[in-house]
């Protein structure tokens, strides 16, 4: 067998595997990929011709939708190949932009004129969203993938307030540690443990989220305290620690792959789907969930209050709730989903894969993220005297 690249020169089956594991172990960008095996023009091809390949119903792709679609989400958490295909089979560009926390979320949406279309807050926030108008409930007639049934019920709750549904899931997960078992000769498997070799052995090695939630609340589990606690003098003890710390970090940034997959950082505090990425490419990087808690969360897809083109913003948001589009997702990011429909089309090892599925009782110490943290004035204060000094 052999194919066609977009010169149409014929490669061989050996040279198109090549490229496929070069593509699949980032070497390679997509564009090249595609460009060189001749799969580039087969899909755009396939997908403009027959729209319900790309998992884009009939209505959706005649439909005129505008140009462009905005999303605001987080580092490595989307398939471009979906992205690539919505835009093929609608004529609407998708323009990304990636945050690392929520307080920058919520500054920005307040500041107004994002353009955003779609953004993904996570579950503690929509309240806040609500209470200062920058969210507009959803119109479910306009989301066909969606059916409450097929949700796991405590990953879908926050979505509603006030009895209206204000966004509906993404997906869930953890917040945890990434560590290179190569670098780190010890074996941590607490948060005590994590930033007591931020400050001896993996000195000048470890990232902490640009991210007030996940910092201070994993500072806080050092001394046994709640992950969202608002206590003066509690977070006064997490802020001692952070300052005692911060002399050993390599940075501070919730886009923690680069330096962990170069070898330049050997701990980052991290999310589920990045620590299934990177022991994924690099087995030596392991991800460890602290054994005195820490974060449970989920992520929804939401359209702010002045978004400019709402009619892409809901085709947009059902297409990537299709659960085929959304296994491929999942496929590509490695975080976990509350769609039942979307988890039956996982391959095994994904669903048994205990980075996506931890064991219960490191799930039951976790908390879910409490509204209060997103605008408590401690915590803010805390963390812009940690990231100054």
């Amino acid at each position: 067998m052999s194919y066609k690249n977009n010169g149409d020169t014929p490669i061989s089956a050996k040279k198109f595997m090549e490229e496929l594991r070069r593509y699949q172990k980032g070497s390679v960008s997509r564009r090249h990929f595609l460009g060189v095996t001749g799969l580039g023009l087969a899909t755009a091809a396939m997908a403009k011709a027959m729209p319900e390949l790309a998992g884009i119903g009939k209505a959706h792709a005649a439909a005129n939708i505008g140009d462009r679609v905005s999303i605001a989400t987080w580092p490595n958490y989307y398939d471009p190949a979906n992205y690539e295909a919505f835009t093929t089979a609608t004529g609407a560009d998708v323009q990304i932009s990636v945050f690392g926390s929520n307080e920058e979320m919520l500054a920005k949406l307040q500041a107004g004129g994002t353009g955003w279309d779609v953004f993904v807050p996570t579950n503690y926030t929509i309240s806040t969203y609500v209470e200062l108008d920058l969210i507009q409930p959803l119109d479910l007639s306009r989301l066909a993938n969606f059916d409450e049934k097929h949700y796991i019920k405590r990953f879908i709750e926050p979505g509603t307030v006030n009895g209206k549904v204000y966004a509906v899931p993404k997906n869930w997960g953890t917040t945890g540690f990434v560590l290179n078992r190569k670098k780190v000769k010890t074996d941590p498997t607490t948060w005590k443990a994590f930033w007591d070799l931020t400050k001896t052995d993996a000195s000048g090695r470890v990232i902490v989220h640009d991210y007030q939630l996940t910092t201070i609340g994993n500072a806080l589990k050092y001394f046994g305290y709640s992950f969202n606690s608002v206590d003066p003098k509690e977070l006064a003890d997490a802020e001692k620690l952070l300052l005692e710390a911060k002399p050993h970090l390599f940075a501070i940034t919730s886009d923690y792959q680069p330096a962990m997959r170069a070898n330049d950082a050997w701990m980052s505090i991290a999310w589920t789907g990045d620590g299934l990425q990177l022991h994924r490419d690099i087995p030596e990087i392991d991800y460890v969930l602290g054994k005195e808690g820490g974060e449970l969360w989920s992520d929804f897809y939401a359209i702010p209050k002045e978004a400019p083109h709402v009619d892409a913003a809901y085709a947009f948001i059902d297409y990537l709730i299709d659960p085929k589009i959304n296994a491929r997702e999942v496929a590509a990011h490695g975080y976990p989903v509350p769609d039942n429909r979307t988890t039956a089309l996982l391959p095994k090892e994904m669903t048994e894969d205990p980075i996506m599925y931890p064991a219960q009782e490191l799930l039951d110490a976790l908390e879910f993220g409490a509204a209060v943290t997103l605008t408590d004035p401690l915590r803010a204060e805390v963390m812009a005297r940690f990231k100054a000094a």
